[in-house]
């Protein structure tokens, strides 16, 4: 389980397809400082195993369901990528609960610069979009935001981002058009799904 607080900015050092899968490396001394073979790490908001490390740099395999339903993908050498490692059960709950499951890909339709944040749009698969609540949490690329506004039609929302989500994390680089991971509030989910099981009984 993860917060969504980025620890780190890394950068990918190599993407090598094998067909069905493939395999990240990627290098950010912090996080890899502290990992082993093993390890679950958030690598912009995909929850990955580590299956080697060296201390600046960690390896994880990226299976075909993970290709097909997240913006990994589409990473090479020299990305930019957020990194999380797990929560301990001893520290502070910063962001909001995540698993590293990613729902599904959004992209980002518009950005607004203010003077000490910047605002941006971020267009969400229409299926998703229910899970979605003004000043609620959801994770993009790993970050944990909160939500500023809900659009229907098309189907998106706004996030403000503070300069320090700016500076550290991929949302500072990303671009009109690119895409980004969502994962809603798992709490939402679960929420759902008791009701729709009380209806059907």
């Amino acid at each position: 389980m993860f917060t969504g607080i980025v620890e780190e900015l890394g950068t990918v050092v190599s993407m090598e397809n094998h067909g069905d899968a493939a395999r990240l490396t990627v290098q950010g001394s912090r996080v890899a400082g502290d990992l082993k073979y093993g390890d679950s790490v958030a690598v912009n908001g995909c929850c990955l195993t580590v299956t080697e490390c060296d201390g600046t740099t960690f390896t994880a395999d990226v299976m075909r369901e993970t290709l097909q339903r997240t913006s990994l993908a589409q990473v090479a050498a020299g990305s930019p990528v957020n990194l999380e490692r797990p929560v301990t059960t001893d520290a502070r709950l910063g962001g909001h609960i995540v698993q590293g499951h990613v729902d599904g890909v959004g992209s980002i339709t518009e950005r607004t610069p203010g003077e000490h944040w910047e605002i941006v749009r971020i267009a969400i698969p229409d299926d998703l979009s229910r899970y979605v609540a003004v000043k609620g949490s959801i994770a993009v690329d790993g970050i944990s935001l909160t939500v500023v506004d809900v659009h229907d039609r098309p189907p998106g929302f706004t996030v403000g981002l503070i300069p320090t989500t700016l500076r550290l994390t991929t949302l500072g680089r990303k671009a009109v058009g690119d895409p980004v991971n969502l994962e809603v509030d798992v709490l939402a989910k679960y929420v759902e799904r008791l009701l729709s099981a009380r209806e059907a009984t």
